[in-house]
């Protein structure tokens, strides 16, 4: 039996033709569903008694605004920092501001540095993300009464080093992303 030989390609899935454009709704909707996804990463059966999952949700977040800056506005960091607070377990509110913090700090590395590369994004990646896990793991402490930020070293090597790999990822989300599957 032969099989069918599947194209290198995503976008040779789907014959390149005239009148083809991406579907807004999956255009627009594919960055927001791949980072609550992310948000429910938490659900896993892991159990450590320190932090150990880096947060999937917030690196994909950086990814996606990394990768493109004017998909996601600079309000989105509201909702999606509330729902990510609602399956991580941090304190309700810690998402919301740091995401929103995060926005726009995006948006002020991006008018500060218009030209930015693989190593430029790596590094500004990972200070937010340092800065992400440091102030969460205040905000859990001071919930709880002892705040800990110092047991995050592992979670903040693991995101570090894992982030290349998301932005891979979001890299290729995108690519699907922009399939053309309407006709117009």
């Amino acid at each position: 039996m032969i099989l069918p030989r599947l194209p290198a390609r995503p976008e040779d899935l789907v014959r390149n033709r005239i009148n083809r454009a991406p579907s807004p709704a999956f255009s627009i909707g594919l960055p927001l569903v791949s980072i609550m996804l992310a948000s429910m990463v938490t659900f896993s059966p892991v159990v450590a008694s320190a932090p150990v999952l880096p947060p999937f949700a917030f690196m994909m977040l950086l990814a996606w605004r990394m990768l493109r800056p004017s998909l996601l506005p600079v309000w989105i960091g509201l909702p999606l920092g509330a729902f990510d607070d609602l399956f991580s377990g941090q304190p309700f509110g810690s998402g919301i501001v740091l995401w929103s913090a995060t926005m726009l700090a995006m948006e002020a590395i991006d008018g500060r540095f218009l030209w930015r590369g693989f190593v430029q994004d790596w590094l500004a990646g990972s200070a937010l993300m340092a800065a992400y896990l440091f102030l969460s793991a205040t905000f859990a402490g001071f919930a709880t009464g002892y705040p800990l930020p110092l047991t995050i070293g592992p979670q903040l090597l693991l995101s570090v080093v894992l982030f290349p790999l998301v932005t891979r990822l979001v890299s290729l989300l995108d690519r699907v992303r922009l399939l053309p599957l309407r006709k117009v």
